[in-house]
C-alpha cells in the first residue's frame, strides 16, 4: 500500500476542501518507517520527562521507534540522552532502568564509561593483562550523545542533530505560554497516567487538537467546558489545538485549591489551553497546573501514551492532586474508544481519508497538513 503525490495534494488543500490522510498512513508499516525519518528523526520529538531520572546516576532506557536510547542524570545533575550501545561491538549497555553507583559497564566485555558519557576503562584490550592499546583511542569512543533539550521537564531530542536550535523551531508557541517558563514541580507517582493504544500515534494528536467531540466522547467535562465555550489555535507549520475560555479549578472539601503560578496574566485567570509540540508532545496548560503527554509510536498501529501532570510549587495538597489525577485520568481514557475505533476504520477499502468541518476541524487539518507537507519535503530530498 503507498500513497501518491495527489494524495498528499489533496491533503493540502484548504479545509474546505481537503481530504484527510489517507488510510496508508495509519496502516502501511512503510509508511511508518518514512515517518520516522521525516516527522521524528529530524525534528525535535519527545523521548520522556526528567522526572523519570530523579537522582544523580538515574539511568532509563528507552526504544524509540526501534533505536535504544539511554536518559542519564550524570554526576553534574545533567540529563542527558546516549545511544544505548556499546562502542565496541554495539552490546546493548542498559536493560532495565536503574541506577549507575560507579561506571556504566558493559556486560560483553566490560568497556566502561562514566555517566557523561566518555570511555574510562577497557579491560585486556591490548591482550590479558594490558588495559591500553594505541589504537584504542579514549577520547574518540566516548558513548554517542544525542542532541537533546528540557523543556519543563519534557526531554526533547533531535536524533538527526539538523534541526534548528529548540528555541527557535518552537518560538511562536514559546512566547505564547512564556507565563508558563518557570520551574514545574511533578506531583509524583499518582501524578502519571499511562496507555497501551492500539492505534496510530497520529490519530491521538488528531483527537486531541479538536474540541468538536466533547458532547458525545466527554459529557462529563462538557458539562462545565462546553463545545460553545472553546477557541481553535492555529499556526499552521507550527502547532495547533484548542482552547477555553472556562477553565474551573478544582477545589478540596475544605475549600483549598492549588496555587497558582506566579506572574500570570488576566487571561488565565479562566482560560486553558492544550497544544502539541509536534510531532509528539501534547501540552495543557491552566492557572494552577500543567500536563504533558508524550507519545511514543511502537508500530503503526500501537501507541504507548504517558502524562505527567505538574504543579506550580512542590508541596501540593494530597488528596487534592489525587482528585486531579483521577478527572484527567477519565478524561484520557474516555478518549480511547474514539481513537481506537479510528484506527479500526481505516481498513476500510476505499475510504478517502475524510473531510473535515470548516467551522469545527481546523486544527485537526493544520496537523494533516503539517505531516503531509514534511514527507513531501522527505521524498523532495530522497529523491534529488
Amino acid at each position: 500500500m503507498t500513497t501518491t503525490p495527489s494524495d498528499l495534494a489533496a491533503v493540502r488543500r484548504p479545509v474546505e476542501t481537503a481530504n484527510g490522510l489517507s488510510n496508508a498512513h495509519y496502516t502501511d508499516p512503510a509508511i511508518f518507517d518514512e515517518e520516522k525519518q521525516a516527522l521524528f528523526f529530524s525534528t525535535w520529538s519527545g523521548l520522556g520527562v526528567a522526572h523519570e531520572v530523579p537522582e544523580i546516576g538515574d539511568a532509563v532506557p528507552v526504544n524509540f521507534l526501534g533505536m535504544p536510547l539511554v536518559m542519564i542524570r550524570d554526576r553534574s545533575g545533567k540529563v542527558r540522552v546516549f545511544q544505548n550501545v556499546c562502542r565496541h561491538r554495539g552490546m546493548i549497555l542498559i536493560e532495565e532502568p536503574r541506577k549507575i553507583e560507579g561506571a556504566i559497564r558493559c556486560p560483553y566485555h566490560s568497556w566502561c564509561y562514566s555517566t557523561d558519557g566518555r570511555l574510562v576503562s577497557t579491560p585486556h584490550v591490548g591482550g590479558p593483562g594490558f588495559n591500553t592499546h594505541e589504537s584504542i583511542i579514549k577520547d574518540d569512543l566516548g558513548l554517542l550523545e544525542v542532541r537533546s533539550h528540557i523543556w519543563n521537564d519534557v526531554v526533547f531530542v533531535n536524533i538527526s542533530g539538523e534541526a534548528p536550535a529548540f528555541e527557535d523551531m518552537h518560538a511562536q508557541l514559546l512566547e505564547r505560554w512564556s507565563e508558563f517558563s518557570g520551574p514545574v514541580y511533578h506531583g509524583g507517582k499518582d501524578s502519571i497516567i499511562r496507555f497501551d493504544l492500539k492505534t496510530n500515534w497520529k490519530l491521538v494528536v488528531e483527537n486531541y487538537c479538536e474540541s468538536y467531540h466533547l458532547p458525545w466522547v466527554h459529557p462529563g467535562l462538557n458539562s462545565y467546558s462546553r463545545l460553545e465555550d472553546h477557541y481553535h489555535i492555529m499556526e499552521p507549520g507550527l502547532f495547533s489545538g484548542q482552547g477555553t475560555h472556562v477553565y474551573r479549578q478544582i477545589e478540596d472539601e475544605d475549600g483549598t485549591r492549588f496555587p497558582d503560578f506566579p506572574g500570570l496574566s488576566q487571561k488565565w485567570d479562566t482560560a486553558g489551553e492544550y497544544l502539541t509540540f509536534l510531532p509528539n508532545v501534547m501540552v495543557g496548560v491552566q492557572r494552577d497546573h500543567m500536563f504533558a503527554i508524550v507519545l511514543r509510536p511502537e508500530s503503526v498501529d500501537r501507541t504507548i501514551e504517558t502524562a505527567h501532570i505538574y504543579y506550580a510549587q512542590p508541596d501540593v495538597s494530597d488528596s487534592l492532586r489525587k482528585k486531579n489525577a483521577e478527572q484527567w485520568y477519565v478524561v484520557f481514557e474516555e478518549d480511547i474508544m474514539a481513537v481506537e475505533s479510528m484506527q479500526k476504520g481505516r481498513h476500510a477499502i476505499g475510504f478517502d481519508g475524510g473531510r473535515f468541518s470548516p467551522a469545527m476541524d481546523g486544527p485537526t487539518h493544520c496537523f494533516h497538513d503539517w505531516v503531509a507537507g514534511r514527507i513531501e519535503a522527505h521524498r523532495a530530498v530522497a529523491t534529488e
